[in-house]
């Protein structure tokens, strides 16, 4: 009986060895495509990275797509395809907020793959300025979380930033337990305040008095408790491999719906793709009803505005931003006469960037 299933499956993993085989040449073949692409792109000035093409691919790859190879996998297996071919054509340097194995390094490697240089800073501003002054091609932010709210911080660096927002992705945000310890061995869980926040039921329910104390980051919370004796942190899945913990407990989010969006901001305007976002940041004048005057052609034109927030300026009392996002993008018609209209009836205008929407 054994000796028949062990011939089945030779059988069975020769064809697969034939396929795989198939598929490194098909590989190498697009490969070679790619290093002609490269040479074109460089006569033309364009990016290397064009998520509206990289899109335009994944997009016709699902609907062709009958299974049993699941979605979600084969747009993984296909990001780290274009990560490499873009490797081919010129290596790119992305930086994020950091530390490493944080959230915005987990969707850095989600938007350019681990063909990609990387590099953690301080700070959003510095991720700005490292892409300002050519130190980066690009650089990732987190813009706002489902159940926290706007990135604050980010939009006031984005009001005076020349940079335009290329991408944008979101991720679900999953915390888990690490720790060398079992549950029961637990004293100390270290992590984020944010991150403590959105787990705190079940920190109640299952590690009932344990002292939680805050950290700077989930990454310098996930080292912490590396070192010390029953310890633990809230912090993702890649912290656990770079620091060498066991997940002793996953998803443990009080809201299973907690997402964050993300930015991908560069110096080159996306290119216009089948769904498309515009990001634009204006001022009125002080008077009554200026707002509604100023969104009117929003509504006239049809226009399906999808996010508006506030900020102050910092610059005078009282005096007032708004960021909105509404969708399509600044070739399409509708969207042009829009942001015309909207230009007249504002004190100031800055379209943030016109992109690939998810």
């Amino acid at each position: 009986m054994h000796v028949v299933i062990f011939m089945a499956l030779e059988k069975t993993r020769k064809k697969i060895d034939s396929l795989d085989g198939k598929l490194l040449a098909i590989l190498n073949e697009r490969a070679r495509l790619v290093h002609k692409i490269a040479g074109e792109k460089k006569k033309g000035g364009i990016p290397v990275f064009v998520q509206s093409r990289e899109q335009e691919i994944l997009d016709g790859l699902a609907a062709k797509n009958n299974g049993p190879f699941p979605q979600d996998s084969l747009k993984s297996v296909f990001a780290e395809i274009f990560s490499a071919s873009r490797k081919l054509e010129r290596p790119l340097k992305v930086v994020f907020l950091g530390p490493e194995t944080t959230f915005s390094h987990i969707a850095s490697l989600k938007r350019f793959g681990s063909s990609t240089e990387y590099a953690a800073v301080d700070s959003i501003r510095d991720v700005f300025r490292e892409v300002e002054n050519g130190k980066a091609d690009y650089g990732v932010v987190p813009v706002e979380n489902s159940t926290e709210g706007t990135i604050n911080h980010t939009l006031d660096v984005m009001l005076y930033s020349d940079l335009q927002i290329v991408s944008e992705l979101y991720l679900d945000v999953h915390h888990n337990i690490l720790s060398k310890h079992p549950l029961k061995e637990i004293k100390k869980v270290y992590s984020i305040p944010t991150a403590l926040a959105q787990c705190r039921e079940w920190l109640n329910k299952s590690l009932p008095g344990v002292e939680l104390i805050e950290t700077s980051s989930t990454a310098k919370a996930a080292e912490t408790a590396s070192v010390y004796l029953n310890s633990a942190a809230v912090a993702s899945r890649l912290a656990a491999e770079k620091f060498g913990l066991n997940v002793v407990a996953e998803n443990i989010e009080d809201y299973s719906q907690n997402t964050t969006r993300f930015l991908v901001v560069g110096k080159e305007a996306s290119k216009k793709a089948k769904k498309n976002k515009t990001s634009i940041v204006f001022s009125v004048p002080h008077k009554a009803g200026a707002l509604f005057a100023a969104l009117e052609p929003v509504a006239k034109n049809k226009v399906n505005m999808t996010k508006i927030e506030s900020r102050p300026t910092r610059q005078k009392q009282w005096d007032y931003v708004f960021f909105i996002d509404v969708e399509g993008h600044v070739s399409d018609a509708k969207t042009k006469k829009t942001i015309s209209d909207l230009e007249k009836r504002t004190t100031f205008l800055k379209i943030l960037g016109s992109y690939p929407s998810e």
